[in-house]
C-alpha cells in the first residue's frame, strides 16, 4: 500500500482502453473490422514508444467479456485478427525485448488461439524490456469473481486462514498478480467511463480521457499525456 505522495514522475505502468476503431472505420465508409485492423497496427507504434517515454508496463484492453454481444461477423473477425496479430508479432516481440502476457478468461476462446497465447508467453518469458499485457475476454468483475472463487477454495482446503484475509490477499489471486497497479489509465474516443477494466487495480490510478479515436492515437499524443501526468500529484488519500 502506497502511503506517500508521488509527484513529477512518469508512469511506470500505463493501461489503455483502445476505443473508437469501429467509429473510425464507419466515418470512412468502411466496415468496423477495417478499423480494428487499423487499431492493431497502432498497438505496435505505442509499444515501440514506451521505452522512450519511460513506460515499463503497458496493458491494453483488446476484447471484453461484454464484447461477445457484438455481431457474429465482428466477433469472428476479431478472433481471426487476434490469431493473425500474435503470429505476425511474436518474433518482433522477442526482437524488441517485449514480455507478453494475457489476462482474462481463456476458456471461452478458441483452442488454437489459446495455444498461440501460451506460445507467445513462453517465447517471450525471458524478455525484460517492455511488459505488454493484453486483456482478452477480460472483465474486471469477472476477474474478481474468479479470484474470489480461488481464494474461497484455498480457505475450504485449509491453505488459507480466513482471519488472515485482508486487502492485500485478493490481489494475489487476480490475473495481474505479477504486475504493479496501473499509474495511468487512458481511454480514447471521447467516452468517459472505465467499462469494467482493471476495477481493483485502478483504485488509485490517474485517468486521461481523450477525444482521439484509437487508430489516430499517435506517439505524439501519447507523449503529451505522459508529460502531463508528470505534473499531477498522487496523494493516495493523504494531503500535500
Amino acid at each position: 500500500m502506497v502511503s506517500t505522495t508521488d509527484t513529477q514522475r512518469g508512469p511506470n505502468h500505463v493501461a489503455i482502453i483502445m476505443d473508437g476503431n469501429g467509429r473510425w472505420a464507419q466515418a470512412r465508409g468502411r466496415p468496423r473490422l477495417f478499423g480494428h485492423h487499423a487499431g492493431a497496427r497502432r498497438v505496435r507504434d505505442v509499444v515501440q514508444a514506451c521505452p522512450k517515454l519511460g513506460v515499463k508496463y503497458l496493458t491494453i484492453f483488446a476484447f471484453s467479456t461484454e464484447n461477445w454481444k457484438r455481431t457474429q461477423t465482428e466477433v469472428a473477425g476479431l478472433m481471426k485478427l487476434f490469431h493473425r496479430y500474435i503470429v505476425s508479432e511474436m518474433q518482433e516481440f522477442v526482437k524488441s525485448n517485449v514480455r507478453v502476457r494475457f489476462i482474462g478468461d481463456r476458456l471461452r476462446l478458441d483452442r488454437k488461439l489459446q495455444i498461440l497465447m501460451d506460445e507467445a508467453e513462453q517465447l517471450t518469458k525471458g524478455c525484460d524490456g517492455i511488459h505488454l499485457t493484453v486483456a482478452l475476454n477480460y472483465g474486471g468483475r469477472d476477474e474478481v469473481s474468479r479470484a474470489t472463487k480461488r481464494l474461497a477454495q484455498d480457505v475450504a482446503d485449509g491453505r488459507l486462514d480466513p482471519k488472515e484475509v485482508n486487502e492485500e490477499t485478493l490481489p494475489k489471486y487476480l490475473d495481474t498478480c505479477v504486475l504493479p497497479d496501473p499509474d495511468l489509465v487512458i481511454r480514447t474516443s471521447g467516452e468517459a467511463r472505465i467499462s469494467n477494466f482493471l476495477l481493483w487495480q485502478s483504485a488509485y490510478s490517474e485517468y486521461e480521457f481523450v477525444e482521439t479515436l484509437w487508430p489516430d492515437f499517435t506517439e505524439e499524443i501519447f507523449s503529451k499525456i505522459i508529460t502531463s501526468y508528470g505534473s499531477r500529484e498522487r496523494r493516495y488519500g493523504a494531503v500535500s
